[in-house]
């Protein structure tokens, strides 16, 4: 995390960033991908992980800094029990400064998290009103309660992606909204399939491949999922 004025100058930059990417026909997975590394690279947070809601409300991983962070979330849905889970569930913010005191109910995202060296997670609702899409979750490394200004800014950057994800919706028919979290999904799984063609063609680990994919698609100012969709139906080979 950076501090001071320049820390400022990058959260306006985000924030700006943000506001140019919610126009017409944005790719909803680039804008939460966006969300999910700023907090990762300017909050007090060692990872984090966005879940999207489906039309039947049925949560999944759209965005995420990390695989072990896209793996304690993959663990709470397979339980469907968990901080996160909670926050969607009920609409308000769920912090665990300490994971391993997490209630027994949660045994599966406890254990899950400590294994993969998370000590703290902050789960904030991505809603608008009473309208609940999903979560925005940040891990950390450490414990204790996450810093209060941390917790203004990443609420704010949940608020973000809400609106970003809604603010069509006004303009539309109400099918927009099952169409763009179908679409955000769907994209997700292309994304999948092409870090594991890029992680068996090059020997590397999923995540190292997630990496390239993301460092390609922003030094080509390209959207990630389509140089997933790329990848995957082969038009597409990543340098080494």
């Amino acid at each position: 995390m950076t501090d001071g004025i320049t820390r400022e100058k990058q959260l306006l930059q985000t924030f700006a960033t943000l506001a140019d990417t919610l126009v017409e026909g944005y790719d909803v997975v680039d804008l939460l991908q966006l969300l999910v590394d700023s907090c990762k690279d300017l909050l007090d947070t060692t990872a984090a992980a966005i879940l999207l809601a489906d039309p039947s409300g049925e949560l999944d991983v759209v965005a995420s800094t990390s695989e072990a962070s896209r793996l304690v979330e993959l663990i709470q849905l397979g339980a469907e029990a968990g901080p996160c889970v909670e926050s969607f569930r009920t609409g308000k913010v769920i912090s665990v400064p300490d994971i391993r005191l997490a209630p027994d109910r949660w045994s599966g995202f406890r254990d899950g998290a400590t294994v993969q060296g998370f000590a703290s997670v902050h789960a904030i609702p991505m809603r608008l009103r009473e309208n609940r899409i999903g979560t925005l979750n940040l891990l950390r490394e450490t414990t204790g309660e996450l810093d209060p200004q941390d917790q203004l800014t990443a609420q704010a950057f949940a608020d973000v992606a809400t609106i970003g994800i809604l603010h069509e919706r006004t303009l539309r028919e109400s099918t927009l909204l099952t169409e763009q979290l179908e679409r955000a999904l769907g994209s997700r799984v292309v994304i999948e399939q092409a870090k594991g063609v890029v992680a068996h063609t090059r020997g590397v680990g999923v995540e190292e491949a997630f990496d390239r994919i993301r460092t390609y698609a922003r030094s080509h100012r390209l959207g990630i999922s389509q140089v997933a969709s790329q990848i995957v139906d082969r038009s597409l080979s990543l340098p080494d």
